[in-house]
């Protein structure tokens, strides 16, 4: 043990150096040299349990490689702060487990948030927007309690889209006007994808070992396929939201996100639970229940899987298509139909209206919401109000430099939640979502899970035009507030593409042991190489 105690310093000494000597125009190939690399929540706390290393070191090293190709180098700009207390919170666990006590499931486990949920430490909580820049949360949110009860390290804060992409038209996902425009770590030209964008790159260019997202619709599945990641959106209230800047009552949540299915397992297990303070989850079905015993081989054997074949476009028109999207896909398909399942052909699953409806609800909601959280601030915040937020946003230099703040102003101008006009599409979004949306096709074809491609190659980002998206599958799930599962499918030149699995509401045990064996057979997952641009594919 002494030994291999031994070799590991050296390891991580080299490491350390070379990192360090890494600088803008340093080969990329040195960008992957990490100690801990694909490092996942199995190795690293058998490592602490064993002696071989201890929680203050892969801070250390860790902090090392955000500042080296996140804050320099490659400058991926993934990660708004770094928590300054990182390392005495990991020196503190390591002194408890010299006393064979382990705090938890995460112990010592280094875990980034996304930058619009609530820590009630150093660090502030901005959602990206400049108004907010030195606006620090009371208490943590509700899951951070719960991840640091489980002796998770929280690193940082990871940059997002700002206000989780719902500020304004022809937005840019990635960017915030405090951190500027993350990039992707398989191409730096190419987009990350949001809102969730510093949590997908964080976790993809192994800057930390699990991040937090959020999603309203899109934000945990985009960033995740883009960054050649797993996520996990769940049912809206298996996770709390008390803490988290809203967007849509009905739809946010939050989820993990992770290099690999099991590692996202083990943090949904951690921060599922009921809140008090955030009704929705006062209707968990089975509280106890342990998702970790889903992830088993053999789970799609025997399962009836609808495929959701829309978003892949129409060819004639090209319109969404892409070839080789279809084409992984394909054998996506038929890798599930050789481990068993039984493969369906479906319809539709949206009404043409739902969108209309969805958008309603969330800018009803987002007004009510924002006011609400505002409001909660007791940090002297300038921002006492939607209003002052946009007043701000007009006055500043940099908010609206590159698109607008349309969304916001739609918002200020409901009638809010007490309206009809939200009554009405609210009970419309949920009717036509859930009944006779997802629970429709599901019944009709008796089926256990649906899958689709979770989306395209990450298209270039442009801060003049906006994002230019082509595949997306997202919305039934999300509108209907039901689980959807995204792992890595392939990769088209080098840049990652998912898969998603999704059903009804409650339904996450049965996704994960299908997911899971999708993942351990496909192996999917490739590590980004931090390519200049797309001439270097």
């Amino acid at each position: 043990m002494i030994m291999f105690n031994f070799k590991l310093q050296i390891t991580l000494l080299l490491s350390f150096l070379i990192v360090n000597s890494c600088q803008k125009k340093a080969k990329t190939e040195d960008l992957n040299d990490f100690i801990y690399l694909e490092s996942t929540i199995e190795s690293l706390i058998n490592g602490y349990k064993n002696g071989f290393i201890k929680a203050e070191e892969v801070v250390r090293a860790y902090i090392d490689r955000i500042k080296n190709i996140d804050m320099a180098g490659p400058n991926l700009r993934s990660i708004i702060q770094i928590n300054p207390d990182a390392v005495k919170i990991a020196i503190e666990l390591d002194n408890l487990l010299a006393k064979d006590e382990l705090k938890g499931p995460l112990h010592g486990i280094p875990v980034i948030l996304k930058d619009n949920i609530d820590s009630g430490d150093k660090m502030n909580t901005t959602a990206g927007s400049r108004a907010l820049i030195n606006s620090k949360a009371n208490e943590d949110a509700f899951i951070v309690k719960k991840l640091r009860e489980s002796g998770a390290i929280i690193l940082g804060k990871a940059n997002l889209s700002e206000w989780a992409n719902f500020r304004g038209q022809n937005s840019t996902s990635g960017w915030s006007g405090i951190n500027g425009q993350t990039k992707n770590p398989y191409v730096l030209t190419r987009n990350p994808c949001g809102s969730s964008s510093g949590s997908g790159v964080a976790v993809s260019a192994n800057l930390t070992v699990l991040a937090i997202g959020t999603e309203t619709n899109g934000s945990i599945m985009c960033p995740s396929n883009a960054n050649g990641i797993v996520g996990i959106k769940p049912t809206v209230g298996l996770i709390s939201r008390t803490g988290i800047i809203p967007i849509s009552f009905t739809q946010d949540t939050s989820g993990p996100m992770a290099r690999t299915l099991t590692d996202a397992v083990i943090a949904l297990n951690v921060m599922k639970g009921e809140d008090p303070l955030d009704s929705k989850t006062l209707s968990i079905p089975n509280k106890n229940l342990d998702y970790t015993k889903f992830l088993r081989q053999g789970g799609i054997k025997n399962k009836r899987i609808g495929v959701y074949s829309l978003p892949l476009g129409n060819k004639s028109r090209r319109k969404g298509y892409n070839a080789d999207v279809d084409t992984l896909f394909k054998k996506s398909i038929k890798l599930i139909r050789s481990l068993g399942a039984e493969i369906i052909e479906i319809d539709t699953i949206n009404h043409r209206d739902n969108g209309v409806h969805s958008y309603n609800v969330m800018l009803h909601e987002y007004k009510d919401g924002l006011n609400k959280y505002f409001k909660g601030l007791k940090n002297g915040s300038q921002i006492k109000n939607l209003e002052d937020l946009i007043d701000f946003n007009e006055k500043d230099s940099i908010e609206l430099k590159y698109f607008n703040q349309a969304y916001l102003k739609l918002a200020n101008e409901t009638g809010g939640m007490k309206s009809d006009k939200y009554k009405n599409s609210l009970l419309l979004l949920n009717k036509y979502s859930k009944e006779e949306g997802i629970d429709r096709v599901m019944n009709k074809y008796n089926l256990d899970a649906i899958i689709s491609p979770t989306g395209s190659p990450a298209w270039s980002s442009d801060l003049l035009n906006g994002d230019n998206y082509h595949i997306g599958s997202s919305s039934p799930a999300a509108r209907a507030g039901y689980p959807n599962i995204t792992v890595p499918m392939g990769n088209v030149h080098g840049l990652p593409v998912g898969i998603s699995f999704f059903g009804r509401a409650w339904s996450e045990g049965k996704l994960i042991e299908i997911a899971f064996d999708f993942e351990q057979v496909s192996r999917a997952r490739i590590i980004p190489s931090f390519k200049l641009n797309d001439e270097d594919l």
